[in-house]
């Protein structure tokens, strides 16, 4: 389970996906999820799903990739879905079992959740796989650059959100060796009740823990050694700037997002 935590890997690349400047992946994912928030029924969840598609089609990455990256999060679109068909009032109950039942309404809320929830995850991981965490930072960083006139610290909230990301494999990486070795020496994480399970991971808590701290201590030292002090004065080797292909990157998912809305709310 723990391989299959992908948030936060990047897979190199020379696809027309990778070479996108980071700001323009970040306003279409956010135009994504927008527009995936707005759609209704199947004809523009046809329309974003297509979309997903033919980005990864386009960056290469591959569906079993993103797949794999949904795996964590089965036991939430499970319950989500199960909340969503069982009570959901409708005009037309199907199934009725004391407080709980089936409606049309309860079944279409649960369908189209569902969908939502993963492709979702899957557009967000796309744009992680796709972009290195330097490129995110110095994205992200860009597009908030208004803020500091509210002495807002764009600088370090992006260099935070990046670490964070950059680090997730590791601990991910780091939580599989401790549970391998506390196995080898006998111990048992599979049965018992959910407090007797919770209990034993007390032996992978309290090292993986100690091994965070200690990474982020090494990590404040050598940037104390760079001399680093902040966004303040400082450079950038590559410089970013837009290029024809994001300007219409960003016109066609602007597009997109807004005929999606069109049809959400007066349809066809």
């Amino acid at each position: 389970m723990l391989k299959d935590i992908t948030l936060g890997q990047y897979f190199p690349g020379d696809t027309v996906a990778h070479r996108l400047d980071p700001r323009t992946k970040i306003l279409m994912v956010l135009f994504y999820i927008i527009a995936l928030f707005c759609a209704k029924d199947l004809i523009t969840y046809g329309i974003l799903a297509l979309c997903l598609a033919l980005c990864v089609h386009i960056s290469k990455v591959g569906v079993r990739s993103l797949v794999r990256g949904l795996k964590p999060v089965t036991i939430i679109i499970i319950f989500t879905a199960t909340l969503n068909l069982f009570f959901t009032p409708g005009t037309k109950i199907l199934f009725q079992w004391g407080i709980l039942q089936i409606s049309d309404t309860g079944i279409h809320n649960a369908v189209f959740m569902v969908l939502r929830i993963m492709m979702l995850i899957m557009g967000t991981f796309l744009m992680t796989y796709t972009t290195s965490p330097i490129s995110l930072t110095d994205g992200l960083e860009r597009l908030l650059n208004w803020m500091k006139a509210l002495h807002v610290p764009v600088h370090e909230l992006a260099t935070m959100m990046s670490i964070a990301l950059r680090f997730i494999p590791t601990l991910v990486e780091e939580t599989d060796k401790i549970m391998s070795a506390q196995k080898a020496r006998g111990a048992d994480f599979e049965s018992g009740n959910l407090f007797e399970k919770a209990k034993a991971l007390i032996p992978i808590l309290v090292p993986l823990f100690i091994s965070a701290f200690r990474r982020a201590d090494e990590l404040a030292t050598a940037m104390e050694c760079r001399c680093y002090h902040g966004g303040e004065g400082r450079t950038k080797l590559n410089v970013l700037k837009y290029q024809r292909r994001d300007i219409l990157a960003l016109v066609v998912s602007g597009a997109i997002m807004v005929g999606v809305i069109v049809l959400s709310r007066f349809g066809l």
